[in-house]
């Protein structure tokens, strides 16, 4: 694994991690001092930061319950991040009981956790599993006994890829590795997609943050993140601002700043 990358074997609590950062900035407790440290960082570099992870993970579950309304049953969620809740399979519960959701993460910490994803009091009324697995690879997480044991790639799936993909850097050639997902996937299926962005702002003191972390970030704009969506069919209103689309609240102050673009679009063929 390069420089820009986690090991999956090791729990590295001297270096800030973006799942912690992340969990921290939701008002998480599954963080460290190096954490919370480099969240006060980021804030100070986008004063936007705080409501912009909130404003992502609103967008997260909109679209959760629009591709689940829509009659998808399975949810393949990689990039996991830490069980903030509520998480996935909660809020797709909240439109139809029959889930399946696969968790995939590169952390650790995140597959420590997994009691926590999964309900492990076995009351979520889900079939769910977690594998501990890296994007870059991702014909190994299609075929991960983990994953086929919740998914048939058969049936449409829900692909999330929630703010992960900024952690790639254009050497792991992301728009190959989405590809490589696409097409698994059957007709029907959905890919929803949030990614940073330093289109409304200079956000260059923010993506310095992450370079001290344990993955740095990459901003890509509108036309290279739309690019992600190739295969696909974007469903209205295409790309946009994560408070933007397809609200169901009014926007939060300061969201024609919020650094996060997010779509959805379906696989027709």
């Amino acid at each position: 694994m390069g420089e820009n990358g986690f090991r999956a074997e090791e729990i590295d609590t001297t270096k800030p991690h973006p799942a912690r950062i992340y969990d921290y900035l939701l008002g998480g407790k599954d963080h460290y001092e190096v954490d919370r440290q480099a969240g006060e960082q980021l804030v100070a570099a986008a004063p936007e930061a705080r409501i912009g992870v909130r404003a992502n993970r609103a967008f997260l579950r909109r679209a959760v319950r629009h591709v689940v309304g829509s009659g998808v049953r399975q949810i393949l969620d990689i990039g996991t991040g830490l069980p903030t809740s509520p998480n996935v399979h909660e809020t797709a519960l909240e439109v139809a009981p029959d889930i399946r959701v696969a968790y995939v993460d590169n952390d650790p910490i995140v597959h420590a956790h997994a009691g926590d994803l999964l309900g492990s009091d076995g009351t979520t009324g889900i079939t769910s599993g977690i594998l501990l697995a890296d994007l870059r690879d991702p014909r190994a997480i299609l075929d991960a006994p983990e994953v086929r044991a919740v998914i048939d790639f058969d049936e449409p799936v829900a692909l999330l890829l929630a703010a992960v993909l900024h952690f790639l850097a254009d050497t792991d050639k992301p728009q190959e590795i989405v590809a490589t997902l696409r097409d698994a996937l059957a007709p029907g299926s959905h890919l929803i997609l949030s990614h940073a962005t330093g289109d409304f702002a200079d956000r260059s003191g923010a993506a310095a943050v992450y370079r001290k972390a344990t993955a740095a970030m990459n901003l890509r704009t509108r036309t290279e993140i739309e690019r992600f969506f190739d295969g696909f069919e974007l469903i209205d209103p295409g790309v946009a601002q994560v408070p933007f689309w397809r609200p169901d609240t009014p926007p939060p102050p300061r969201s024609h700043e919020i650094g996060f673009y997010g779509g959805m679009a379906r696989k027709s063929r």
